[in-house]
């Protein structure tokens, strides 16, 4: 998975907070007894998807962990299962392929460190097809399609259409999150839950692609916007749109509990494309939200973020607290990041679940 969605503690509400962590955690634990130690690095916050989508449609399995150091030493109760292990696995094949691909292109870590690099990502591909292979699952599937995406990215040019370059994502997220549904014994969820996971690896490719548009421009790396010439605008509305085609889709699926389920790929989706893309005011016109008086015209909102020295961070501080900006602009740029972060919107809009997105914390220091 890509980790996209990085929900806010104060926007989901301690249950939905206490599922959300029990599902992280029971991942990170599912892949320390399965696989090793090592393994725990590819807990991810999108993988957990895969385990809360298995407990929305057959109910609460947890036990009691004990203390640990991520937890500020608390013990917790933790999501245990074929949903954590079902997210074990799809985390750990999908990060071998990762690796593989940078052992390919000599960038990162793995690039770096080459052979070990290879071993490491055989040694968890075949322990993720193993764990799979066992709950029913046959992960080959999606390996095969991530393993396209060279071929594809090599035949697109200018004028293609960037679908056909998301399409293998496309794929293998749709049939990891179909999968779910065979776990909890629901299978009239199967094909409605495909086109959730589909779009959600649609969504994934584009922020991804956007968030390394500049960086891929200045060093010449492979990027499926510039490839296929396609707008940010573009991206920015094939990613509302799919979470549009996500909302109806989840609308057809048979769960016994879909709030966690509905706030992660509904609420969090859209805040994750607010955070890259910025929030779209107008139908023809994606813009940055930026109400208010002249005094905010500084800091600007920049789309890829310039960070600030010690000193120009805390003059940026220091005026944004006098000029009310982290209470009353929406959104506004973090005084040393210069990332994007979101004010306290009144207007998040109302998707009828009852449970709108409220934030009261503006996370004013990254």
């Amino acid at each position: 998975m890509f980790g996209i969605i990085r929900p806010c503690r104060n926007r989901m509400g301690a249950e939905l907070r206490s599922a959300w962590l029990a599902h992280l955690c029971g991942m990170c634990l599912s892949l320390r007894d399965e696989h090793g130690h090592l393994a725990r690095v590819v807990t991810n916050y999108d993988g957990l998807l895969i385990s809360a989508m298995v407990e929305a449609q057959s109910g609460v399995s947890r036990r009691s962990a004990g203390p640990c150091a991520l937890r500020g030493m608390k013990s917790a109760d933790v999501a245990i299962g074929s949903g954590a292990r079902l997210a074990a696995s799809v985390s750990l094949v999908l990060a071998s392929l990762k690796i593989d691909d940078h052992v390919d292109d000599g960038d990162g870590l793995a690039g770096k460190v080459g052979w070990a690099g290879r071993a490491v990502a055989r040694r968890w591909a075949a322990k993720g097809l193993g764990t799979a292979s066992d709950l029913g699952f046959d992960a080959s599937v999606m390996v095969d399609a991530v393993r396209r995406q060279p071929e594809i990215e090599a035949a697109a040019g200018l004028g293609s259409s960037v679908l056909v370059v998301t399409e293998p994502t496309e794929t293998a997220t749709g049939f990891a999150v179909a999968q779910t549904a065979i776990i909890a014994g629901k299978p009239q969820n199967v094909e409605p839950l495909r086109e959730v996971g589909r779009l959600f690896g649609r969504v994934a490719h584009l922020i991804d692609g956007a968030e390394d548009l500049e960086e891929d421009r200045a060093s010449g790396a492979w990027n499926p916007l510039l490839a296929t010439g396609t707008s940010v605008e573009d991206a920015h509305r094939l990613c509302l749109d799919a979470v549009t085609g996500i909302r109806l889709a989840l609308d057809e699926v048979e769960f016994t509990d879909s709030r966690l389920v509905h706030k992660l790929l509904v609420h969090e989706l859209e805040e994750s494309i607010i955070r890259v893309f910025g929030r779209r005011r107008h139908r023809d016109k994606p813009t940055w939200s930026d109400p208010g008086s002249g005094l905010w015209a500084y800091p600007t909102l920049n789309w890829q973020p310039q960070p600030r020295g010690c000193f120009a961070g805390c003059g940026a501080f220091l005026y944004m607290c006098g000029t009310c900006q982290f209470c009353c602009r929406d959104p506004f740029p973090g005084p040393w990041s210069d990332k994007r972060r979101d004010g306290c919107d009144p207007d998040c809009g109302d998707c009828g679940c009852g449970d709108c997105c409220k934030c009261d914390c503006c996370c004013p220091c990254d």
